[in-house]
């Protein structure tokens, strides 16, 4: 038998589960991108031993392992899960007890293929998630605008094209590169009408309510929630996570757009200006983000905050609701109530106070948490995908990357992680040794030690690998 390279191994692990659940759907087609082939490329990039950048074929033991194989996994292809609520209880109910966990804490497993709920405690309490609340955003976003959606970012001008107007859309990705594709192609457009003078102005109209986060302003983990912004606002170079950010996002893209429409040989008059263009006006520029099944692989993946606001955000616009804080909460609520969700009553007590889960007053319990991660292995909602393939694998990808690390046989996790002061949570899926794929979500609040909790969270998650 020809040896498998560690890619196969690698992908095959991440998504046999999603293959067990799904049956004959594939998983690939239109989703083969963003976190699942970075994964590939990943592991594929630490087997190399060739060209001028020498990786070891073996890794670094304090390095995290790629995400292990799915040998075992689909050697039971065939076994049932008959029996397993009592086993689960068993092994659970132990290390639900442990003190790191809190005060109080909400659990739920459920076999991803059938939705029916394998273990409860707590389950229907409706608890703060913190960011497991994005698996949420993600997939109302995915319900309401299906996976190829782009988001637009706009320059429109009057037939004299004395004015340029840049029209945020709500992409929190737009580049420097993609300004800089916007400004040549506004060149192009102003030069054809006869434009020797130009006035820039940049509309951020398709918020509205506060741009500010109840969390306050300055805080690193978010920056101002507008439609318009390069880089997520951000000012120090980073990509993810905490950041520098600037404090008026909107002005400076529009600033930066106006000095590229200089480079591009276009003169610019004054400084950019919040307004709306002309009732005359119409688009001569666009670029769009990456599609949403990009966008919501990275939201997970990176519990990336300023992406999960844009995303509720553009789920309100697509149900032609106020794209607000609270118009947004709405409209994933209402979205999430479209779905024929396994059992009565469980968006009962919810609450979407933003998309992020920043925002304390955000409330879902366990069993919802889920139920949304059994819908999106449903074969019939192939559209939800994304949010499976976006969560990090446990001691490999995002947020999990430095998690698991050592573990003794964690196995095939996937998990959205969850932390506030005091709240520590956990929501993906697991691959049981029988070769079935089980959602979880565990929620602990009145936590005092956040890494001792963590420790605990991955426990119950590796527990489900490893029952009999």
């Amino acid at each position: 038998m020809p040896k498998l390279k560690t890619w196969q191994l690698t992908a095959g692990s991440a998504v046999a589960g999603l293959a067990l659940a799904a049956g004959a759907v594939s998983v690939a087609g239109p989703w083969d991108s963003g976190q699942r082939k970075a994964e590939r490329d990943l592991a594929a990039a630490r087997d190399r031993t060739g060209g001028a950048h020498h990786v070891p074929a073996r890794p670094d033991p304090a390095e995290p392992s790629p995400a292990p194989s799915a040998g075992r996994v689909l050697s039971a292809l065939g076994a049932g899960a008959g029996g397993r609520s009592g086993q689960l209880a068993r092994v659970l109910e132990p290390l639900l007890a442990d003190r790191a966990l809190g005060s109080v804490r909400s659990a739920s497993v459920v076999d991803a293929a059938t939705g029916r709920e394998l273990y409860g405690s707590g389950e229907r309490t409706v608890l703060t998630p913190a960011s497991t609340v994005k698996i949420a955003t993600a997939v109302a976003a995915l319900s309401a605008l299906g996976p190829d959606h782009r988001i637009a970012t706009t320059v429109l001008a009057p037939p004299d094209g004395a004015r340029a107007v840049l029209k945020g859309g709500g992409d929190p990705t737009l580049s420097e590169d993609g300004l800089r594709a916007l400004a040549a192609d506004t060149a192009r457009a102003l030069r054809d009408r006869g434009a020797r003078t130009v006035s820039v102005a940049y509309d951020t109209s398709l918020y509205a309510g506060p741009d500010v986060h109840p969390i306050g302003r300055g805080n690193e983990n978010l920056a101002r929630v507008t439609p318009l912004m390069v880089n997520e606002g951000r000012t120090d170079g980073s990509s993810s996570g905490v950041g520098d950010r600037t404090p008026d996002p909107a002005g400076d893209a529009a600033r930066a757009f106006a000095d590229e429409l200089r480079e591009a040989g276009v003169e610019v008059t004054g400084e950019p200006v919040s307004g709306t263009a002309p009732k005359d006006a119409e688009p001569v520029a666009k670029v769009l983000s990456a599609p949403l099944s990009a966008l919501v692989e990275r939201t997970l993946t990176h519990s990336d905050n300023d992406l999960a606001e844009a995303l509720a955000r553009q789920t309100a616009l697509a149900a032609g609701a106020e794209a607000s804080f609270a118009g947004a909460g709405k409209a994933v609520r209402d979205r999430l109530a479209t779905l024929d969700l396994p059992a009565d009553g469980l968006l009962a007590g919810a609450h979407f106070a933003d998309g992020s889960g920043l925002d304390r007053n955000d409330k879902v319990s366990a069993r919802l948490l889920t139920a949304l991660l059994a819908r999106t292995a449903d074969p019939a909602r192939p559209e939800l995908r994304p949010v499976l393939t976006g969560l990090p694998v446990a001691g490999f990808s995002g947020t999990l990357s430095t998690r698991y690390a050592g573990a003794a046989g964690p196995g095939p996790v996937r998990a959205k992680t969850g932390t506030l002061s005091g709240v520590n949570t956990l929501a993906g899926t697991a691959v049981t040794p029988d070769g079935r794929l089980v959602a979880f979500a565990f929620l602990a609040g009145g936590t005092a030690d956040p890494a001792a909790a963590q420790r605990a969270l991955d426990a119950l998650a590796s527990a489900l690998t490893e029952a009999p």
